[in-house]
C-alpha cells in the first residue's frame, strides 16, 4: 500500500492545495476521474460567461432603439463556432493542468486520473491499487440534480453539462427550474435566438432577496416566457421529430409546452454517494453533504471537505476561500483556528444582472434585527439616464443602532461589479457614515450605491 502525507479527491478548487503542499515537501496524492479544473472550468463559471457574453451583446443589439440606433432583431450567430471556440478554451486549459500533472514535474506531486472509493477511513482504492493517508482532503463538488418526473429518463435533455456543448440553437427551448443556472443559460439561449419557456415551481431566484427577485422576474419575463407556480408531471420525446413535450399543472389545469431541447435546471446534488463512504465513518448531512465542523473536518479525524461537497456555500469563491483555509491548516502548519467566513456574496450573469451580500431583508425581520434600508433606482442617477434605464436599483440595509452595513442587493447592469466596494464595505465594518462620507466618480454608476446610502443616512 503506498502510504502519502496528503489525498486530495478532486482536482477543481482542492488542486491549489495539492501543488502548495508538494511543494512544501509533502508526499502528496491528487485523484480525478474526469477533466482537471473542476466544475467552474469545464462545465460551468468559465464556460458560461464566454456564452453568455455574447448574448449580453445580442441583447445590446435589439435593444439598440433606445440609445436612438437601428436595432437588430434576429442578431445571427454561428453558434456551433461559438461553441467550439468555448470547448477548445476549457478543454485546452484542462489539458494544460493534466500535462503538467502527468509529466511529473512538481516533485512530490502523484496524479491519479480515476475514479476513488473508500475501503475504510483512512484508506482508498484508485487505478487498482490501494493508497492512504492521515490527512485526507475530500473536494469532489456537486452536479446537475435529476428530478423524479415520469418519462424524463431516457430522453435527450440537457443538463447544465450539455448546454454548454450543444453545438445546434435550438428553435424552442423549455427550461424546467428558475434558479442561477436555469437563468443565465435560458439569457444565452434566449438573447441568442431560441424561444425560451421556463416551467418555474415557486418563483425564480427564490433565494435572492423578495424585492430584488420581484424586480429581476418583472424585468426577466419581458424576454422570457415563464410559467409561474407549475408542476411538471410528465415528458415525452418524440424520435421522429426530435420533439419533447412536457405536461404541467399551473392553477389546477393541465397544460402542454413542446419544443426542440429542454434543459433540466432545477439544483445540484453532491457528489459524495460513489466514493464508498458507507466503508467509513464518514457522516453525511440529509443533503448528501460532508458533515464538517469549523475546522471543516469531518467525523473522522483527518478526513476533511472542501467546496460544494462539504455544503456551506455552493461558489467557487467560497470553495477557493475553503481551499485557502485548509492551506494555513494542513499544509503550513498554522495555530489550529476555526474557520472564519467573511461576507460571502454571489451574483447571477444575466439579464439584467442580479448581486448581492449579507442578509436579505426577509433574514433581517424572521430574525427581530432593526435595520434601515436605502434604495435607489437606476433611472434615479447620472450615468443611469444615460443607459436609459427603466428598471433596477441597488438596496443597502444598516444596523439601526450600530449603523453597519448588514446587507446589499442589486438589480441591474453591471451589478456584479457594483457589488464590490459594497463587500468591502462589510468586510471593514463600515458604518453608513463611512459610505456617505466617500467622493463617488460622477457621472458612474456606483453614485446609484452613492445615492442609495444617502437614503439610508437621512433616516438615521
Amino acid at each position: 500500500m503506498k502510504k502519502f502525507d496528503l489525498i486530495i479527491i478532486g482536482g477543481g478548487a482542492g488542486a491549489p492545495l495539492a501543488r502548495a503542499a508538494a511543494k512544501e515537501g509533502l508526499k502528496t496524492a491528487i485523484i480525478e476521474k474526469d477533466k482537471l479544473g473542476g466544475t467552474c472550468l469545464n462545465r460551468g463559471c468559465i464556460p458560461s460567461k464566454m456564452l453568455i457574453h455574447p448574448a449580453d451583446v445580442a441583447l445590446e443589439m435589439k435593444e439598440a432603439s433606445s440609445y436612438f440606433l437601428e436595432p437588430v432583431k434576429k442578431p445571427k450567430v454561428n453558434f456551433a463556432k461559438l461553441v467550439s471556440f468555448i470547448t477548445k478554451t476549457t478543454d485546452s486549459d484542462s489539458a494544460s493542468i493534466h500535462k503538467t500533472y502527468e509529466s511529473k514535474s512538481i516533485k512530490n506531486l502523484t496524479f491519479y486520473h480515476d475514479k476513488a472509493r473508500f475501503v475504510s477511513d483512512k484508506v482508498l482504492e484508485v487505478s487498482g491499487e490501494k493508497i492512504s493517508a492521515e490527512t485526507i482532503v475530500i473536494a469532489v463538488g456537486s452536479r446537475p440534480f435529476i428530478p423524479n418526473i415520469e418519462g424524463l429518463d431516457g430522453t435527450a435533455y440537457m443538463t447544465s453539462t450539455q448546454a454548454l456543448r450543444r453545438k445546434t440553437l435550438p428553435k424552442t427551448l423549455l427550461i424546467i427550474g428558475g434558479g442561477y443556472i436555469g437563468v443565465e443559460l435560458g439569457h444565452a439561449y434566449g438573447s441568442l435566438g431560441s424561444e425560451t419557456h421556463f416551467l418555474v415551481r415557486d418563483s425564480l431566484l427564490s433565494r435572492v432577496d423578495k424585492e430584488t427577485r420581484e424586480e429581476f422576474s418583472r424585468v426577466f419575463a419581458k424576454h422570457h416566457r415563464v410559467h409561474f407556480k407549475t408542476e411538471t408531471r410528465k415528458v415525452s420525446y418524440d424520435k421522429k421529430k426530435k420533439l419533447f413535450t412536457v405536461e404541467y399543472l399551473q392553477d389546477k389545469k393541465k397544460k402542454v409546452l413542446v419544443g426542440d431541447a429542454l434543459l433540466v435546471a432545477v439544483g445540484t446534488q453532491m457528489s459524495t454517494d460513489d466514493l464508498g463512504l458507507e466503508n467509513t465513518n464518514i457522516k453525511l448531512d440529509s443533503r448528501g453533504a460532508v458533515d464538517v465542523n469549523m475546522y471543516l473536518e469531518s467525523s473522522v479525524k483527518g478526513v476533511y471537505a472542501l467546496g460544494d461537497c462539504a455544503g456551506n456555500y455552493m461558489f467557487r469563491h467560497s470553495a477557493n476561500f475553503e481551499a485557502e483555509y485548509l492551506m494555513d491548516q494542513l499544509v503550513f502548519k498554522k495555530k489550529r483556528a476555526r474557520i472564519s467566513y467573511p461576507p460571502i456574496p454571489f451574483s447571477v450573469f444575466t439579464s439584467p444582472q442580479v448581486a448581492g451580500v449579507g442578509k436579505t431583508e426577509e433574514e433581517l425581520l424572521s430574525e427581530g434585527i432593526s435595520y434601515i434600508k436605502g434604495l435607489n433606482k437606476y433611472e434615479n442617477s447620472a450615468m443611469g439616464m444615460a443607459l436609459r434605464s427603466d428598471s433596477g436599483f441597488v438596496k443597502v440595509l444598516f444596523d439601526r443602532k450600530s449603523k453597519k452595513l448588514l446587507g446589499a442587493h442589486i438589480v441591474g447592469p453591471e451589478a456584479s461589479n457594483m457589488i464590490h466596494m459594497l463587500i468591502l464595505a462589510m468586510n471593514m465594518g463600515a458604518k453608513v457614515d463611512d459610505l456617505q462620507a466617500m467622493v463617488y466618480v460622477h457621472p458612474a454608476l456606483p453614485e446609484i450605491v452613492r445615492n442609495a446610502v444617502n437614503k439610508a443616512w437621512q433616516q438615521f
